[in-house]
Order: structure tokens, then C-alpha cells, then sequence
């Protein structure tokens, strides 16, 4: 069985299972990315009903903004289903730059609260395919299977890397509420995924053909120094990372707490793993002052 007909399966029997577990259609959760365009096609030719939801970070790149938009357009002409989710935190709206000054710290790879309140909270009660692969990091492939169920609880997590596991049967009739995920294309390697692409010419997102090789928050944490390109292609958004910093500090500064940063721009210089910055603070620093901070 080739890629495409295995990815379909397994989006067929998710549908299958979203059906007896919640009586509504898979839901295929869109980040304006590669893998997303992927599943999106393997969804639409496995033929099942289903609807496609894009989760607003309020950080993504217009780019990524008019994309999203233009896909749902067609989509729905189609007569699909789509919705655009805005992020919620304690009952009330919030953006990447309202949500750090409640924080009271940077988002940063150890602390991705941001994936958690912009990305992740949304979908409950329902099945979701996503476009996890396990070629993307040692951690996914160890803890990331074809089909799981999403719980903030490790040992209620079930994760089946086996298509004909019997233990899929548990998994089907489990009663739990919560979120549950089909990854379709987990096993896919890059070159699959970009040979697909480009064998089935699908429209991507126009940040690739500025040189990204990945699609998501401007300023992530997890894309390294090309942040650095990030910020000299769309420079508003680091001013708004900046602001945002300037009233983390006032925030903290009003309830008392103290930081070793003086500036916005030193938070700033910080999060970007700057070390030129005189007065720096050390990551031990960092974690003494965020337990001692933190809501």
C-alpha cells in the first residue's frame, strides 16, 4: 500500500471513530502549513464529510493570514465547513502580546505556554487529524503515534503506532472525554512530503517561496536564530514582542516583583539568546525568577 492510500485509511477509520465516539465529523486542523496542505488532500480524497478549523495565534505572518483565508474561501465554496478559532485564556480574548504581560515571563522551549493557549485549546470533544510527522524531531517519533487520545494526564495519554493493533478497540470505545488525534501522515519523511507537493501541485503557503522552511509564529522560539531573518523581513512584529516585554516589566514591577532586566530591550536581547547584553540573565537566573513570578 502506497503513502497516499495508507494516509487515507487511516483518515477514513478516524472518521469512523469521531462519529461513535462524538456523532460529528473529522475535524482537519489547519496551521497555513506544508503538512497541513497534505492532509487537507488526503482528507478530501478519502471522500468522508469533515470540516477544517485554523487556530489564530495573532503572531502568524500575513503571508500565512491571506493564505488561510483564501483556502477557506474555496473550501466553503466547496461546501466544506470552516471556522478560525481565537484564542481564549481565562474566559477572556486574548493576542501573543496580551497573553506575555499575564505571563510575566517570555515565552521560551521550555516554556511554551504560547502553543498552549494560542494553538492547543481548542477542538474539545472532537476527532482531529493534524499533520505530525515523526521526521521532525527524536521526541515526536518517541512520543507521537498514528492515532492517539490528547490529556493532560501522561498516564491516560494511549498512543497506537500500529494500524492493526488490537489494541485499537480500547481506544475506540474509550469513554474519556477529551480531544483525539489522527496523525495521518506521521510516518512521511520530508522528501515525501515535499514530492507530494509538488506531484500534486497544490497551493502553498507564499512564505516557502520566500526561502522558510517552516510555517508558524513569528519570533518562535523553536526556529532558532532564524528568528533573527524573521524579525528583518517583518520588523512590526518585533516591536510588538518589545511592547509586550515593556509591559511584562511594568506588570512585574507594580506587584512588587524585581528582574535583572532594566529594558524591554534587554528582555528582548535575552529571549533572542543575545549574551553581549551587559547584566544578562543566566538561565538558572531565569527559572529562580519565574517560580518566584509566575501566576
Amino acid at each position: 500500500m502506497d503513502l497516499e492510500q495508507k494516509a487515507i485509511e487511516r483518515v477514513k477509520t478516524a472518521s469512523q471513530m469521531s462519529f461513535a465516539l462524538y456523532g460529528s465529523p473529522l475535524v482537519v486542523t489547519d496551521s497555513g502549513g506544508k503538512d497541513s496542505a497534505v492532509c487537507r488532500e488526503i482528507v478530501r480524497r478519502s471522500g468522508i464529510p469533515y470540516e477544517v478549523q485554523h487556530n489564530l495565534t495573532t503572531a502568524d505572518a500575513p503571508q500565512t493570514i491571506y493564505y488561510v483565508r483564501e483556502t477557506f474561501r474555496k473550501l466553503e465554496e466547496q461546501g466544506v465547513p470552516c471556522k478560525v478559532n481565537y484564542p481564549v485564556y481565562k474566559g477572556g480574548r486574548v493576542t501573543m502580546w496580551s497573553l506575555i504581560p499575564m505571563k510575566k515571563f517570555p515565552p521560551t522551549r521550555l516554556q511554551r505556554y504560547c502553543c498552549q493557549v494560542l494553538k492547543e485549546a481548542t477542538c474539545r470533544d472532537r476527532f482531529i487529524t493534524t499533520g505530525v510527522r515523526w521526521a521532525e524531531s527524536v521526541k515526536r517519533k518517541n512520543s507521537r503515534g498514528v492515532y492517539e487520545n490528547f490529556t493532560a494526564n501522561p498516564e491516560k495519554k494511549i498512543i497506537l503506532n500500529n494500524d492493526n493493533d488490537d489494541d485499537r478497540r480500547l481506544f475506540e470505545s474509550c469513554a474519556l472525554k477529551g480531544k483525539r488525534i489522527c496523525n495521518p501522515i506521521v510516518d512521511w519523511t520530508d522528501h515525501d512530503v515535499w514530492d507530494y507537493i509538488r506531484s500534486e501541485r497544490l497551493p502553498l503557503n507564499p512564505l516557502y517561496e520566500m526561502g522558510f522552511y517552516r510555517v508558524g509564529c513569528i519570533g518562535c522560539p523553536m526556529a532558532g536564530k532564524t528568528r533573527w531573518k524573521e524579525f528583518a523581513l517583518f520588523p512590526t512584529y518585533r516591536h510588538a514582542y518589545t511592547k509586550a516585554f515593556g509591559r511584562m516589566l511594568d506588570v512585574i514591577h507594580e506587584s512588587g516583583g524585581r528582574t535583572k532586566w532594566r529594558t524591554a530591550e534587554d528582555v528582548f536581547a535575552w529571549w533572542m539568546e543575545d549574551f553581549q547584553v551587559e547584566g544578562q540573565m543566566s538561565l538558572m537566573d531565569f527559572e529562580e525568577w519565574r517560580t518566584g513570578n509566575e501566576e
